[in-house]
């Protein structure tokens, strides 16, 4: 495979990274159903006309010459779209969950992509995270931000109960587990009545070292939504959490974790201890989903079971599938089309998980790497580590 070297990868990260955000600003601000479809129509042709040209080559050479750039620039287009969306509610709440959930996402990716472990049940983790806040946060005088790690932790631990089903089993059958934890939760915090039954729980919102987030702020005499607070700290936990994961991914950590997934066998024969690999990959993907969900519950003020359903879990698979099994740089990109595509196509909203399972299916058989060919990221790792 050739793929022509930009002159200037600064340059090919910079346009890119500008012109991704005027889009994301004009698909966000878009109300009528034609203005959604001809941003969808552009964005096909920009695509299309990108890979024909070969400029889609050039910015992935880029982001893989400088990946700590390409870091960067996404980082500041998600800060330019809440600067431009300062007072906007809805379009800061998408934001919101959109990183929320690539941070689950992350966590899955470590699971499924990393190691080979089946988890099916990520919303239940990414529950038990917001129910965990709900309850510290209300009965404890701990300060929020070690909530979250707590959370994350509490996670980590509850799900180290199916560790030994998942070990003794395979392929489906481990599958079947975590769905089976999945329903068991909900069923679970359902006729609790101390978690709040079927009506839920309300979750205070977060304070920050004596700063209330849901108090909002003013900028220059204008009035800005509370939800930048948590967009900038969703920003924050998700890049985190991003950097850990491409930290383990290039280091000896991830490259027995990658061994143990694609033969056990040869695994086995260099000296690794393939139960405790996976038992790491689990219990660090639980953890990240808890921290994803402590921050949602306290963003969005109440958690109640039928938001931690296993339609939700498939909903964050689908994340996973579409940005590409251990592809942690897709996930971004495939909870925007996954979580924003639907709110914006108002006559798909009461068919949304319809849509979402045409869509795991469709990539499956036409694109089962994902939005980026693992060809194509195995030729930019290559590139990066010249």
């Amino acid at each position: 495979m050739t793929t022509s070297q930009p002159h200037n990868p600064t340059l090919v990260l910079a346009r890119a990274s500008i012109a991704l955000t005027v889009y994301m600003w004009l698909f966000l601000h878009a109300e009528s159903q034609a203005a959604v479809g001809a941003l969808l129509a552009l964005a096909a042709i920009a695509i299309a006309l990108a890979r024909k040209s070969g400029i889609a080559g050039q910015i992935g050479t880029a982001g893989a010459l400088r990946p700590g750039q390409a870091n960067l620039w996404a980082a500041g287009s998600v800060l330019a779209l809440i600067a431009l969306f300062y007072d906007q509610h809805f379009a800061l709440l998408m934001i919101c969950a959109v990183l929320l959930y690539t941070t689950a996402g992350l966590g899955l990716t470590l699971q499924f992509g990393f190691s080979g472990v089946a988890n099916f049940a990520g919303a239940a983790f990414f529950g038990i995270g917001a129910y965990a806040t709900a309850v510290l946060a209300t009965h404890t005088g701990i300060p929020h931000l070690l909530i979250v790690v707590i959370s994350g932790a509490i996670a980590a631990v509850i799900g180290s109960v199916l560790i030994a089903p998942v070990l003794r089993t395979r392929g489906h059958y481990a599958a079947l587990v975590t769905i089976a934890f999945g329903i068991l939760f909900k069923t679970f915090i359902e006729v609790n009545d101390v978690l709040g039954g079927p009506q839920g729980l309300q979750v205070p919102g977060m304070t920050l070292f004596g700063y209330a987030l849901n108090d909002g702020f003013t900028v220059f005499g204008h009035e800005a939504s509370f939800y930048v607070s948590y967009a900038l700290l969703s920003l924050v936990v998700c890049g985190g959490i991003f950097l850990l994961v491409k930290a383990l991914e290039r280091s000896w950590v991830g490259l027995a974790m990658d061994v143990v997934r694609t033969d056990e066998t040869a695994a086995a024969t260099f000296g690794l201890h393939i139960a405790r690999w996976k038992v790491i990959a689990f219990m660090m993907g639980n953890c990240f989903a808890g921290i994803a969900g402590s921050v949602y519950g306290m963003l969005t003020g109440f958690v109640a079971p039928n938001n931690f359903t296993f339609a939700d879990s498939l909903l964050m698979l689908s994340i996973v599938i579409l940005g590409g099994l251990g592809n942690a740089v897709g996930l971004l990109p495939a909870a925007v089309i996954v979580l924003v595509l639907p709110e914006k196509l108002q006559f798909i909203q009461e068919y949304r998980f319809l849509f979402y399972a045409a869509l795991v299916i469709a990539i499956l058989l036409f694109r089962p790497d994902g939005l980026l060919p693992r060809k194509t990221r195995l030729f930019f790792s290559q590139e990066a580590a010249r």
